[in-house]
């Protein structure tokens, strides 16, 4: 069990399964370091979890995380593996016998591990205060900023609350919910003089109240970046997923003055992923925000800008420069433009489903709403990896999980690993041939009317919660008459549009496009936007640094 959590200095966190080790290495941080730093020790890893999101709540800082590896129902390496979505700045030391340094070398790259010691740590002064030292010196020194918490006070079924917390959790902004009828939430309201008729109310770290902000006003006063530092770059990156991510790290990080523009928050659908197991290098599997995380760190030290928040609407060409025009008139221009714009869930044509968005029905992940669902009975429209990842993830708590596919079976669609962990989930269940037809409730979803294909028979089942997954649709439309776009709005590049043997209309220049550039010289695309994508995270990182291989010749010969 983990000692109390109070919220006084910077944190060292030690955890260990035999209170006797754990209690000698609490008392040797605490007699070099108790003076500076508080000290907080756990017994498991899921008491370590506890505390480290009350500590997070409370918008304390952790430095390092010691852990040991032999500890039951979880490791030491599965328990620093979700440490690290809660605290991603603190530095990680795995405690270890000699028997399981293998394990120990493994983890440096599942966990980002910084250091493994042996035990026993013996004398302290020589084996364990140096290591602790350096990582500490090192952490003081990085970009772990610290942020008080943001407030949001809100409602249960409120489309807007909900809204305002999910982009909260996938722009990484630490926040703590309240419930507009639980006492600290109503303290809130009465502070800034609401009744909670409006909800959500947002209140910043600097102490201002925001009444059912939008996104752009939310971002601004929540610390991230909205306005381009320049006029002019060499490279701008429309679009924030994994291909966006990918080419603005590698634009950067080849001396390209780059900037990312997302309208929403970075990660795209992978970044709502609750686990991706099939991304190289990731043998245990890796969340979307972790992954997002790294990515979004990683573009940012190599100097790239990330703008959220900016709804693209048009592009715009003057000579050498592509201009990227914005939907407040505003604009930001480059020699080359990389369109990762990705796609979008298409919605559910049920009667009743769009009126109780947000109140129920999510499209995506939502995964802020997952701690909603323990004990409940969920259902998720979809039969792709997005879908079976998402009812993984929710039958951890959930009372049952029903997926719902219209095709006769799920191997079409999912990838077999997956159609696997389905099959052995045993609160989840799968039913084929299965569409819903209507979305009942009164100002939340309380009944799904779902009907046989095959046979036409309707059902009324009760439920307050369904995620929907059910393909995507490209977010092209603002290109239309400048991009060339297949006739689903998938964007045309490179052979596709010589497959004729004939340059794109209104081509001047004596080469054919390079493999992902569109018909417009020097705009290129890279992930699920392309025509006949694969609509896989790692092919759409690798579409994104390929254009920028390719943005560096088009810039070469221009």
């Amino acid at each position: 069990m983990a000692q109390a959590v109070e919220p006084t200095r910077t944190v060292i966190m030690t955890v260990d399964d035999d209170p006797g080790v754990s209690r000698a290495v609490a008392r040797d941080l605490r007699r070099r370091y108790g003076a500076s730093y508080r000290i907080v020790r756990a017994e498991s890893g899921e008491s370590a979890l506890d505390a480290l999101r009350e500590l997070k709540l409370r918008g304390d800082l952790v430095a390092v995380i010691l852990a040991d590896y032999r500890m039951p129902q979880m490791n030491g390496i599965e328990f620093l593996e979700q440490a690290l979505d809660v605290y991603p700045g603190a530095r990680r030391v795995l405690l270890t016998a000699y028997a399981d340094t293998n394990a120990a070398i493994d983890a440096i790259n599942v966990v980002d591990l910084d250091h493994y010691l042996l035990k026993p740590w013996d004398p302290p002064e020589e084996k364990l205060y140096p290591v602790l030292d350096d990582l500490l010196q090192a952490w003081r020194c990085s970009d772990y900023r610290p942020v008080p918490s943001t407030k949001v006070v809100g409602h249960r079924w409120s489309a807007r609350s909900s809204q305002v917390r999910e982009f909260l959790a996938r722009n990484q902004v630490p926040y703590r919910w309240y419930s507009s009828d639980e006492p600290e939430g109503r303290r809130l309201l009465a502070a800034a003089g609401q009744d909670g008729q409006r909800l959500p109310l947002v209140v910043t770290p600097d102490g201002t109240p925001l009444l059912e902000p939008e996104a752009p006003e939310l971002a601004a006063h929540v610390g991230l970046a909205t306005t381009p530092a320049a006029d002019f770059y060499d490279l701008v990156v429309v679009g924030g997923g994994p291909a966006g991510l990918g080419a603005a790290v590698y634009g950067a990080s080849e001396g390209l003055r780059t900037v990312l523009v997302e309208r929403s928050a970075t990660g795209g659908q992978a970044g709502q992923s609750s686990r991706i197991e099939n991304y190289l290098g990731f043998p245990d599997g890796v969340s979307g925000a972790q992954l997002t995380d790294r990515a979004r760190r990683q573009a940012a030290r190599f100097g790239a800008e990330i703008l959220t928040t900016r709804e693209v609407t048009g592009l715009e060409l003057g000579g050498a420069a592509r201009t990227v025009r914005f939907s407040d008139g505003s604009a930001v221009a480059a020699h080359s433009v990389i369109l990762a714009t990705g796609v979008s869930y298409r919605q559910l044509s049920a009667a009743g489903a769009r009126d109780l968005t947000g109140c129920g029905v999510f499209y995506g992940s939502a995964l802020t709403e997952a701690p909603s669902c323990q004990g409940q009975d969920v259902y998720i429209v979809g039969g792709a990896n997005s879908a079976g990842q998402a009812a993984m993830h929710l039958a951890r708590g959930a009372k049952s999980v029903t997926l719902l596919v219209r095709g006769s079976s799920l191997s079409a669609s999912m990838s077999y690993y997956l159609v696997q962990q389905i099959e052995e989930a045993p609160n989840i269940s799968v039913r084929t041939g299965t569409v819903v037809e209507a979305a009942h409730g009164s100002g939340h979803l309380e009944k799904l009317t779902l009907r046989d294909t095959a046979s036409g028979r309707s059902e009324l089942v009760d439920t307050q919660w369904m995620f929907v997954f059910i393909g995507a649709a490209p977010l092209t439309d603002w290109l239309d008459g400048m991009v060339l776009r297949d006739g689903r709005g998938f964007i045309l590049a490179g052979p596709d549009l010589t497959s004729d043997g004939r340059p794109p209309p209104g081509w001047e220049l004596d080469r054919p496009p390079y493999h992902l550039e569109t018909n417009v010289p020097g705009v290129f695309v890279a992930g699920d936007a392309r025509a006949e994508s694969a609509k896989r995270v790692a092919s759409a990182v690798g579409e994104g640094a390929m254009a920028v291989m390719l943005v560096h010749r088009y810039l070469e010969q221009s």
